[in-house]
């Protein structure tokens, strides 16, 4: 995977990481959405970790 796709596929990552954050700092009051907000948060975080890894080894 070249330089330029790595970078491209991170960008777009943080990007939806910014727009799922903006809608979480949106207060709905919901308990229940605010226990599936931080699901969903840990496994983009443990799929990031794994992506992390993957361009590492692929790097090497």
């Amino acid at each position: 995977m070249s330089q330029q796709r790595i970078s491209g596929a991170i960008d777009r990552i943080e990007r939806a990481l910014t727009r799922i954050e903006a809608q979480a700092g949106n207060p709905c009051g919901d308990g229940e959405a605010a226990a599936k907000h931080e699901a969903l948060k840990s496994r983009v975080v443990a799929s990031l970790s794994q992506l992390d890894m993957l361009i590492e080894s692929l790097e090497k």
